[in-house]
């Protein structure tokens, strides 16, 4: 656990919601079960291994010392920790308070973000340079958002310039999330929000299209959603129908099962038409000693319009 310690010691001021400590990339042999989160005011330290009392308390006192270090005069520490172990998740508020409602700061958005329920908080960190790479590219462009979950990519499409934003997703719950997050932004138009099962949704999304950018996020295992081994190759086999001439496609697995070569077969065989352009790097807080088994987010590009796929 000193390695997670010695994180918590080095911890440098910042608006910003990002991750502090990655023990699931192993890189700390030993810290394998932990990650610590910044979602200000409030830190959300997580096991994936039962922890106890001494050991909690031994963590409170280095997020105060570090906390007393760094804090603003009078500013209280807030901390939330979450055990997740065997299909579980229990999680206590361990100091302080959760704003409510919690709005968190990245790259210049804003995003409401629940830290007190589920395992999902409304905002993926380890997406953050996927979101900037869309801010920096989206321009002028007709953007699909499928799998959209509470609108974070679409937030940061329109902030780039963006046309328009059709976002979709079969929680209905999070698709209000989502709009609340364009309005925090002030992104009153150019977005809409389709409760839908993307698989049955075909059609109203083709009458959209074509897209200058398809932005593919799907749960890799979500069971009555989405199953990436099964599912997957079913998206691939309708992208390159969704995008113009010269599109994107932006197609990203959080699976550690599934490495790069997953997607990448996948393309060949369903949409071999396609380029392949990058893997975006993941943010530096989420670096992992086995990279194939981290986020995976790769950049595709449809052929200009006239020109040929290379076989």
């Amino acid at each position: 656990m000193q390695a997670l310690l010695d994180a918590i010691a080095r911890i440098e001021p910042s608006a910003d919601a990002r991750r502090i400590f990655h023990g699931r990339g192993g890189r700390f042999p030993g810290c394998e079960q932990w990650a610590l989160d910044a979602f200000p005011p409030v830190w959300v330290l997580t096991s994936f291994l039962p922890v106890d009392d001494t050991t909690l308390a031994l963590l409170h006192d280095a997020l105060q010392r570090r906390w007393a270090a760094i804090a603003p005069e009078g500013a209280t520490l807030n901390w939330v920790f979450q055990c997740r172990h065997e299909g579980r998740t229990e999680t206590r508020l361990m100091a302080g308070s959760v704003p409510d409602p919690h709005v968190v700061h990245e790259g210049g958005a804003r995003y409401l973000v629940h830290v007190l329920r589920g395992q999902n908080h409304g905002l993926f960190l380890d997406m953050a340079t996927g979101r900037q790479w869309v801010r920096e590219n989206a321009r002028g462009q007709t953007v699909l958002n499928l799998f959209a979950y509470t609108g974070a990519f679409s937030v940061a499409a329109l902030q780039g310039g963006a046309r328009q934003v059709v976002n979709v997703d079969m929680s209905s719950g999070a698709m209000a999330i989502g709009q609340q997050n364009h309005a925090l932004n002030g992104l009153g138009g150019g977005a809409s929000f389709l409760a839908h099962d993307i698989f049955k949704t075909w059609g109203r999304i083709t009458r959209g299209g074509p897209y200058g950018l398809v932005i593919v996020d799907p749960p890799s295992y979500q069971k009555g959603s989405f199953v990436a081994t099964k599912d997957y190759a079913r998206l691939m086999r309708r992208l390159p129908d969704l995008l113009r001439p010269g599109g994107r496609a932006l197609l990203c697995l959080n699976a550690p099962e599934l490495g790069p070569d997953f997607l990448q077969d996948l393309v060949r065989e369903a949409a071999p038409e396609l380029a392949f352009e990058q893997r975006l790097p993941n943010p530096e807080a989420f670096t992992d000693a086995a990279p194939e088994r981290a986020l995976k987010v790769l950049l595709y590009r449809a052929p200009a319009l006239g020109a040929q796929a290379t076989p």
